[in-house]
């Protein structure tokens, strides 16, 4: 067991005779007391000190361990964000092709309806151009004849019929 000051402040040596300077061998262990009271408070001082550093040390490694594992997560919900990102712009490029196709083909529809609708009209127009034509060379053939002249009322009346629209209403 170590030796304290007190330990040193209380030894008792046998005297002998011509032993030594009693002043002497006193001064020595009072500056010997003060001395090994120094150390051991520069030792109790050292080892508050260095259990301070190691507290210090322990938290700054937590933080340091906290810091690591908050950059993990960061990383981790960065490419997760990135990944989400890329599917809804995967997505956004999907529907607007899907859209694109959609008017694309409702145009398409559009453009055969009125094509068809074109074609019909055409054929009507050829058909009443027909009709038309064939009323104005009925009607000349009436003026160039001399029959023309000899219908009876009943007849005019229905030339008149025929004249509104080619075709007899009755």
């Amino acid at each position: 067991m170590p030796l304290t000051p007190l330990d040193i402040h209380n030894k008792e040596f046998t005297r002998g005779f011509r032993g030594y300077d009693e002043d002497e061998v006193n001064d020595f262990l009072k500056q010997l007391i003060k001395d090994f009271e120094d150390v051991i408070r520069e030792r109790d001082e050292m080892y508050e000190r260095t259990k301070e550093l190691e507290d210090r040390i322990n938290h700054f490694s937590n933080i340091e361990e906290t810091l690591n594992k908050s950059i993990y997560v960061a990383q981790e919900s960065a490419e997760e964000v990135r990944k989400n990102a890329r599917k809804e712009g995967e997505l956004t490029v999907k529907e607007a092709e899907k859209n694109a196709d959609r008017i694309v083909n409702e145009a398409l529809n559009k453009s055969r309806r009125i094509e068809l609708e074109i074609e019909e009209l055409k054929k009507q127009a050829s058909v009443y151009q027909t009709k038309f034509k064939m009323l104005l060379e009925a009607q000349m053939e009436m003026l160039h004849s001399d029959e023309w002249l000899n219908l009876s009322e009943e007849e005019a009346a229905e030339a008149e019929v025929y004249a509104g629209d080619g075709e007899r209403l009755d």
